[in-house]
């Protein structure tokens, strides 16, 4: 079966319909499958993503030529057929779905098949060929259930305000941070967020996907009104200058790194909340058998073990370098 899609320098390519899909170089014709800024880069000519994404690039690239098109609505580029399907990692994630004389290939982008009060679920695409991310392919990571995570960080923030602190949750500025305001028990205390979270809570509401508006930290805020809150944060907030002014306060971390001996330590972080936008090892798995496929490309993650895996268990898996990161385990910066 011959290469519908190929991995060039400028990213996944499809020759016969001239676009690639989430280049990180410039190129003409750019599928994007969601707003994180690896996946997503500024210098296309052309932009095509989800509905549900199109105010997220604005917001994050500014003024660029975007087109936004539905889940499963279809579309021939020089008679490629390409769709879009629903990939659960956040607001209007998709995977790309490509197909041409019979041939069927998917690229997953980043995706999730946890729930989600922000994001639609992810579904199986029947495909020959899927090309999937790996960031946690490797069997330690099982993620516990999502109630139970929020239930451990509402304990935390409980015990915090026991003890005068104040509680600051580091997590992605984009789809993480606004998971979580949607299941926190806002009757425990007062939430404010940071100026970054802010602003994707901005596009999550006129979109009709989060309810409340929940202030931004601001330099106007006094310590007072900051007793027994919650502020949602960028993982950039953790040691910051800017955290350090809101002492005496507790400081927590939610990623599925944090499953990992070490990595509060490693993150400058008081407590870790086991709580990611990817799928874990179950997931991985589950996904890939729905989709039927034969042929797996692994990319970005524990790429060579989880390939290595694959083949193991009957499937034709192989790797391909890219330059998209997952869920960095050195998380220095804000994902947005």
């Amino acid at each position: 079966m011959g290469q519908l899609l190929s991995f060039t320098d400028k990213g996944i390519f499809c020759e016969q319909g001239d676009f690639y899909i989430d280049p990180w170089r410039p190129v003409k014709n750019a599928i994007i499958t969601h707003g994180h800024s690896d996946h997503s880069r500024l210098g296309h000519t052309n932009y095509l993503t989800h509905t549900d994404s199109t105010p997220i690039l604005k917001h994050r690239l500014g003024t660029i030529s975007v087109e936004g098109i539905k889940y499963r609505e279809s579309f021939f580029k020089n008679g490629v057929k390409v769709s879009l399907h629903p990939a659960g990692h956040i607001l209007g994630s998709a995977q790309v779905r490509v197909e041409h004389k019979g041939e069927v290939w998917v690229a997953s982008g980043d995706y999730k098949t946890g729930p989600d009060p922000v994001a639609e679920a992810f579904e199986p695409v029947k495909c020959h060929t899927f090309i999937t991310e790996c960031t946690f392919g490797l069997p330690v990571f099982r993620w516990p259930a999502e109630k139970s995570v929020i239930e451990e960080v509402e304990s935390w923030w409980r015990s915090n305000i026991q003890q005068n602190k104040v509680s600051l949750l580091c997590a992605y500025a984009l789809g993480k941070a606004q998971r979580v305001l949607s299941l926190i028990d806002p009757t425990i205390g007062p939430i404010y967020v940071h100026g970054a979270v802010h602003s994707i809570n901005a596009i999550h509401r006129d979109g009709g996907f989060l309810e409340e508006d929940f202030p931004y930290l601001s330099n106007s805020i006094d310590k007072e009104s900051l007793r027994d809150a919650l502020i949602v944060a960028p993982p950039s907030a953790a040691g910051s200058t800017w955290a350090n002014k809101l002492k005496p306060l507790s400081v927590a971390m939610a990623s599925g790194w944090m499953l990992l001996r070490g990595s509060k330590r490693r993150r400058n972080v008081d407590r870790g909340f086991i709580l990611s936008d990817h799928a874990d090892w179950d997931g991985l798995n589950a996904a890939i058998k729905e989709t039927g496929a034969e042929n797996i490309i692994c990319t970005h993650g524990y790429t060579d073990q989880y390939a290595e895996w694959l083949r193991y268990i009957g499937y034709n898996a192989y790797t391909e370098k890219t330059l998209f990161e997952g869920e960095s385990i050195d998380e220095n910066v804000a994902k947005e």
